[in-house]
């Protein structure tokens, strides 16, 4: 995720170039924005309020940032492809890469977030220290982030042959993520690293969805994001990838996703 040019393994596997980033966006907003809301409204965000949301992917956070702070706030949405972003849409869009750029107008924001960004970057630990020294004192850091291994399945009521391919598939999809360098038990460790990072007032909570259309799409655009990676890396074959994208399809899997853990905390002073 360096602003020069990485190595093919080294990419973020679920590129935003790719034409299946777009659907990925309007799925899990469908899933989580409201959690990830639920949040802002709990920290107090409101008007005036300076955010700045990091590695937004899609528009609907930042949107959803920009109405809640009105016109006497500021949100800064970034990411190192912000191509789903729209410069017209009532917040700042720039280009950043928050490992290896400097943090846009340091000490100045009352919420810096990050959603399903810093579990694919391979220095989390620069990453926690670019967005901290974004905040003024008081401000909030909040981070979301997945951790696949506290729950690997892609059904959890694995009846019959067409959950246990599911099953074999979101596996193989794990291992090209493990291998792009992902930490699939990172969000466990949220809490400790914002105390770590000098926070307080850290608190955190898990929420996953099971089941349902939105899970169903994800896990379609996903599938069809990587599958020229599971194929060249002989974790599966184009037979077993069309029988279950045409199960998901069917709507016959009850498809859940890993845990979305979310930690907050709160820059003394």
């Amino acid at each position: 995720m360096s602003s020069s040019q990485p190595a093919d393994d080294q990419r973020y596997l679920l590129d935003n170039a790719r034409t299946e980033a777009g659907e990925r966006f309007t799925w899990l907003a469908e899933l989580f924005d409201g959690v990830t809301c639920g949040h802002f409204d709990r920290l107090g965000v409101g008007a005036g309020w300076r955010c700045w949301e990091v590695g937004a992917g899609g528009p609907s956070v930042a949107e959803a940032l920009a109405t809640a702070v009105g016109p006497t706030g500021y949100v800064l949405a970034t990411d190192i492809n912000p191509a789903w972003l729209d410069p017209h849409g009532g917040y700042e869009v720039l280009r950043h890469d928050i490992v290896a750029d400097p943090p846009p107008q340091p000490g100045t924001f009352d919420l810096v977030h990050a959603r399903l960004v810093l579990v694919h970057v391979p220095d989390r630990a620069a990453a926690v220290a670019t967005m901290v020294a974004a905040l003024r004192p008081g401000g909030w850091l909040l981070v979301e982030d997945a951790d696949t291994e506290l729950q690997p399945l892609a059904c959890l009521d694995e009846v019959g042959p067409a959950q246990r391919d599911a099953n074999r598939l979101r596996r193989a999809v794990r291992e090209l993520l493990t291998r792009r360098g992902a930490d699939l038990r990172y969000g466990r460790t949220l809490p400790r690293v914002l105390r770590a990072a000098g926070l307080v007032e850290v608190t955190a909570a898990g929420c996953f969805p099971v089941g349902g259309p939105a899970c169903d799409r994800l896990e379609a655009a996903t599938v069809r994001m990587v599958r020229a990676e599971l194929l060249a890396a002989g974790l599966a074959t184009d037979a077993e990838i069309d029988a279950h994208l045409a199960a998901v399809d069917a709507g016959e899997l009850d498809l859940t996703l890993a845990p979305l853990i979310s930690a907050w905390g709160r820059l003394p002073g």
